[in-house]
């Protein structure tokens, strides 16, 4: 089956042509580092990670990149509260995220550019603009003359004229220099400084660039002209990634991304999540309540990805049910593999295809369709519970072992797909020596003949060491001693 992608500017799915065959280059819009991450970020995190997991998966070369943006007024703001700058609160809550989405099992990207370090590309770009005519000074400010790109609203699906004015993003928090403006939609590409805030030199003057131009300047310096697949939250398309596109698109002639790819927004009991109504909730406040890290990816990858997704109560414990059936279901190899004769450390090793992998894969390539993915490994994880309890309580399997084995690699594999892992030290404690039916035969008659011999301290430690492994004696009056796994 060819993978397809629902792309944000065609309004369709598309089957995915990489430019370049076998790789993949993909930027994701990053935070802006004034705060800690809250659950939209985990959600956003979380669904590109699994994004890149899987096509790795399917054999691509991905280069990931995401960036910081570390000038903002949110981070200047924040600074004059705590009485630091904008560069320590960067760095804090930069620290805070690695912390955070380390928790969470996030693979980190292949590069992390940040704004205050791409100032020479940012600069470069805005010259460019300038000289094309898709740029004007006006008084130490820079800005973009949006009716100079026919294009405009291609992303969105706005029209220029029904679009409000003030649509320079965040740096232009109340659009205050609007009479500098040749047209109300223009938004800031460089902003003249500001007394007792950081400010850069250039050629406009001292300043600092607004918020879409750092973007365009950080993919065209790490990935190139055009990439494959440029992704971010819903709320970005407009007007972050309309931006994007008119100055990268202005410049270059080509096009910035030929996927445009969003996830859907997080409410919090069919609300918005704002601090305004104490429903704001970090991602180090969820995971300390305590929430397994696993159950967070569950919750976030059984929607799909591209509508909004509530936060409840109710939706998180049946998440955390979830993780425990897939959890038990990955641990069947450490508690029952040494039993039946396998080497364990082989779930490392990629399964043979099978129909597990197959069906996984028509799922997740229709769109990224994780819940559909998702419903292959609960069925692997419910298969191998019943054959654990089988085994517990018979002493052997229904299947084969070899058979066994395949779908317990089968559901490790996937599942690392997706990111869900049990933690070591449960793998640790799952692998415990369960011992053998011969073995526990050997034992009973080991038993028996301590009794006949009348040592009865030897048959008493027989029976205790058994008794420690589960398994309890009964002897009966015909002098049969039978026994059952506890």
């Amino acid at each position: 089956m060819t993978l397809t992608i629902y792309n944000t500017l065609t309004r369709r799915k598309e089957p995915f042509e990489p430019l370049e065959p076998g790789k993949v280059g993909m930027y994701y819009c990053g935070v802006t580092v004034y705060d800690y991450c809250h659950l939209g970020h985990a959600r956003a995190c979380i669904v590109w990670d699994v994004v890149r997991r899987y096509l790795q998966w399917r054999g691509y070369q991905v280069r990931f990149v995401q960036n910081f943006t570390d000038i903002d007024d949110k981070i200047l703001n924040r600074a004059r509260q705590e009485d630091s700058s904008m560069a320590e609160v960067a760095e804090r809550f930069i620290q805070a995220y690695f912390e955070d989405m380390g928790r969470l099992k996030i693979l980190e990207a292949d590069e992390y550019p940040r704004a205050t370090h791409s100032l020479d590309g940012i600069k470069r770009l805005i010259h460019e603009l300038e000289c094309k005519g898709y740029a004007y000074p006006a008084e130490g400010d820079v800005y973009y003359a949006v009716r100079k790109f026919p294009e405009y609203g291609k992303l969105s699906g706005r029209k220029l004229e029904d679009m409000q004015a003030g649509a320079s993003g965040r740096v232009d928090v109340e659009d205050t220099d609007a009479a500098k403006k040749k047209d109300p939609a223009d938004f800031a590409l460089w902003k003249a400084a500001k007394p007792e805030e950081p400010a850069w030199e250039s050629a406009w003057g001292a300043g600092r660039p607004g918020w879409h131009i750092e973007c365009s300047a950080m993919v065209r310096d790490r990935l190139g002209d055009t990439i494959d697949i440029h992704a971010g939250g819903a709320d970005l398309i407009f007007p972050h990634h309309e931006n994007e596109i008119a100055q990268s698109e202005a410049v270059t002639g080509k096009p910035l991304a030929h996927y445009w790819i969003h996830n859907g927004m997080v409410t919090v009991d069919g609300e918005k999540m704002s601090k305004s109504l104490g429903n704001f909730i970090t991602i180090r406040e969820l995971l300390d309540r305590p929430t397994d890290p696993m159950a967070v990816r569950l919750f976030i990858l059984i929607a799909n990805y591209r509508k909004p997704i509530d936060f409840t109560p109710d939706a998180i414990c049946a998440a955390e049910n979830g993780w425990h059936t897939l959890k038990e279901g990955l641990l069947f190899g450490y508690q029952y593999g040494k039993q039946m004769g396998w080497n364990v450390g082989e779930e490392e090793n990629p399964p043979i295809q099978n129909l597990h992998l197959e069906q996984f894969q028509n799922a997740v390539d229709d769109d990224f369709n994780f819940a559909g993915g998702l419903a292959v490994l609960f069925d692997l994880a419910k298969e191998l519970r019943r054959e654990g309890n089988i085994l517990v309580h018979e002493g052997k399997t229904e299947t084969p072992s070899e058979v066994l084995m395949q779908q317990w690699h089968t559901l490790v594999n996937l599942a690392k797909v997706l990111g869900l892992e049990v933690p070591r030290d449960a793998t640790a404690q799952a692998q415990v020596y369960v011992i053998s039916e011969a073995e526990i035969e050997e034992l009973i008659q080991q038993r028996q003949a301590a009794r006949k011999a009348k040592n009865f301290a030897q048959s008493d430690r027989i029976r205790n060491e058994l008794q420690a492994q589960g398994i309890t004696l009964i002897d009966s009056p015909d002098g049969v001693t039978r026994w059952h796994r506890s």
